[in-house]
């Protein structure tokens, strides 16, 4: 089979400059993409910023025969986000890729969780995804065409300890995800989702020696199938990590229904409520109206 090429697309990889955004540009490039490398070069927690990492991967890119240019607006506002985007019309004429990367780290457990500590995470992960996307899928509509992948994580999907504002925000962007997918469906943008696994500037004491098996450049192969115009899946989650790529799916289980059933009853049935055989994955509300419908028929 053919190797897959990008040539004519243009993607923007937020926070591309470093870790995994670096290693999605880079990639793209070589295969064809021009790319607007966005990063604001900040501090872990996102304080700060330095325009060095952005210019120096769009330099990186262009030294090696590729189309690159940089941008250090912040993601975590509307106006950065139309930024992003517009930095990418002005110099290529259009986007067809977004990869929503960008994101910091201000963990601390619940109990002792501040606005100061909740809001950026929450403004850079999951506003950052709106406000980054929502102009580029105005140029997508118009022209019938996108790949949008946003990075979520395990620690939204299944939860971590000392996480609650970097974990909702990532869940959040399963939930962004789907919404797009059904959106962009007639349009031709399709809308997917990774958790990546990997030694990076924000994993790495987390890891420690266990991050030497789970490489930046492993989990750049399932973005770039998911960005290119043959990637058949719209609305799915993947794991991916040290060479490895799995599927998150939603599942929902076959359940259990009485008309007019009491608290005592719930209780007494919550075995069979709670058990997966039999369950099915919906693509959608829909799919799960149809149980609904289904069971209350049979009556």
């Amino acid at each position: 089979m053919s190797d897959l090429g990008y040539d004519g697309k243009v993607a923007i990889v937020t926070g591309a400059g470093g870790g995994l955004g670096r290693s999605h540009a880079l990639e793209l490039a070589k295969r064809g993409a021009r790319i607007v490398v966005n990063d604001l070069g900040g501090s872990l927690d996102g304080s700060g910023g330095d325009a060095g990492p952005a210019a120096k991967v769009a330099q990186e890119i262009n030294d090696l025969g590729g189309e690159a240019v940089a941008n250090t607006d912040s993601v975590s506002t509307p106006q950065g986000g139309a930024a992003v985007v517009q930095t990418a019309v002005d110099a290529f004429g259009t986007v067809d890729i977004v990869i929503n990367n960008a994101g910091i780290l201000r963990d601390k457990t619940f109990h002792n969780l501040t606005p100061e500590l909740l809001e950026p995470v929450i403004a850079v992960h999951l506003l950052g995804a709106f406000y980054v996307t929502q102009p580029a899928w105005l140029i997508m509509r118009e022209k019938s065409y996108g790949r949008i992948i946003n990075t979520s994580s395990n620690s939204g999907i299944l939860g971590n300890f000392g996480q609650s504002n970097y974990g909702a925000a990532k869940m959040g962007l399963v939930g962004f995800t789907r919404v797009l997918a059904n959106e962009g469906r007639k349009y031709n943008i399709k809308a997917n989702a990774i958790a990546p696994v990997a030694k990076t500037r924000m994993t790495e004491e987390l890891l420690g020696s266990f991050g030497d098996k789970l490489e930046a450049e492993e989990i750049t192969p399932t973005v770039c199938y998911l960005a290119h115009e043959d990637c058949p899946v719209t609305g799915e989650i993947y794991s991916v990590a040290g060479g490895t790529v799995s599927r998150f799916f939603i599942g929902l289980t076959p359940g259990w229904y009485k008309n007019g059933h009491s608290v005592e009853d719930v209780r007494d049935n919550f075995e069979q409520i709670r058990n997966e055989e039999g369950y099915i994955v919906p693509a959608g509300p829909q799919d799960e109206l149809a149980k609904l419908l289904g069971m209350l028929s049979a009556e």
